[in-house]
């Protein structure tokens, strides 16, 4: 309620886990959890979108475990959207809950569900090689149908993905 006033998007993240549950990671995060929270927030919001965070394990098995809940948390929080993290990776995954109705906002960058695999987070985009990645995945997520996209801890590709955008590629 405090920020719908002053924000176009409220996004209930999985960072939930952390920050409200004392939980070393998101990874434990549980859909259920999610909903609870996103629905709290959506009592609480008149105005701006609200997106729900799909948490690790709940959309990675195959694009139709990824449509029954993602369809799952928009019935039972009444959420605008829902958000996944991955680049092109995930591009089939969200073309199938867009072509189903399922406003989707992508994630690149730092994605925390991977912390386990990766053992920490970091910075994204520091070399040439990394930038070309990054965009690669902001552009198959687009084209893929996603209503917006999260970027996370990117070193300097966000004037390269506006540059992108501009020149029309």
């Amino acid at each position: 309620r405090l920020v719908d006033k002053y924000c176009d998007v409220i996004l209930v993240g999985d960072s939930l886990g952390m920050v409200m549950h004392g939980l070393e990671t998101t990874v434990p995060v549980t859909l259920d959890m999610m909903i609870l929270q996103g629905h709290a927030v959506m009592r609480g919001s008149s105005r701006a979108l609200v997106v729900v965070d799909m948490p690790f394990g709940s959309y990675e098995a195959s694009k139709e475990q990824a449509f029954m809940n993602a369809a799952r948390i928009m019935k039972e929080t009444g959420c605008g959207a829902i958000k996944v993290e991955g680049g092109r990776r995930l591009a089939e995954t969200i073309a199938f809950l867009a072509e189903r109705g399922v406003p989707v906002m992508g994630h690149i960058g730092m994605m925390p569900q991977k912390f386990l695999a990766e053992g920490k987070f970091r910075v994204y985009g520091k070399t040439s090689a990394e930038h070309a990645l990054l965009i690669d995945s902001a552009k198959a997520i687009d084209l893929a149908g996603a209503e917006a996209l999260a970027r996370e801890a990117m070193a300097g590709v966000v004037r390269i993905l506006l540059e992108t955008v501009a020149d029309g590629n």
